[in-house]
């Protein structure tokens, strides 16, 4: 479960996409577009101290974009590249928001939830010791097994639409682009895959496929 806070974030999440979207080379639409929240879902950290969270935002008419944020306490090491920006948030303090690609934590749970069929966190609130469960913006579903694969560090990261995230034991793709608008992008059909995520949201209907582990 995902535990939230009622908090003021400075500068928001959406701030902070406008400024880092236009710089990725999978992103399309305007350079001083305003990112506009279509859904989100989250993951667990099993250690409860990272923030694993999955944003789909699309900017004027361009194509629904899949950007997978962590947010920490402190710097990640060596992560310098996937940094998106820093913010202030009223009750955690300040946090570090990575493209979550690049972060072993989220690889670690991507694959879990895929492969064993968890799929997203529930999430909620808690006030004076009572919990207040929120309805998800969306649903994301994964076929697989009740065995939680043992994922390990990062060995690749290849950044693209998809993103390609090689693990010492497991490989994941995750689309970028969506193409539920008729856009190009999404996960190419290329040969079978252990497991998929999809994910639907209002106005997507279909279940959209989101990440796959591929076999080795």
């Amino acid at each position: 479960m995902a535990l939230l806070h009622r908090a003021e974030i400075r500068p928001s999440k959406l701030a902070l996409l406008a400024a880092w979207l236009p710089g990725r080379q999978w992103y399309s639409g305007p350079a001083d577009g305003e990112p506009a929240l279509v859904a989100a879902y989250r993951f667990d950290d099993p250690a409860g101290e990272v923030g694993i969270e999955t944003i789909l935002v699309r900017v004027d008419a361009g194509p629904v974009h899949q950007v997978p944020l962590t947010y920490r306490d402190a710097p990640l090491a060596g992560a310098d590249e996937w940094l998106v920006g820093t913010t202030r948030h009223s009750v955690l303090g300040p946090r570090w928001v990575y493209d979550a690609c690049g972060d072993p934590v989220y690889a670690a749970a991507l694959a879990t939830a895929i492969l064993t069929g968890t799929g997203q966190a529930q999430e909620y609130f808690e006030t004076d010791g009572v919990r207040e469960i929120r309805e998800p913006s969306m649903t994301v579903a994964a076929t697989g097994s009740p065995v939680a694969p043992v994922v390990g560090g990062l060995r690749q990261v290849r950044d693209g639409d998809p993103t390609h995230i090689g693990t010492d034991t497991v490989d994941l793709v995750v689309a970028r682009r969506l193409p539920g608008d008729g856009s190009v992008g999404g996960l190419p059909d290329d040969g079978p895959a252990v497991a998929t995520l999809t994910g639907r949201w209002p106005g997507q209907s279909t279940p959209m496929p989101l990440a796959r582990v591929l076999p080795r």
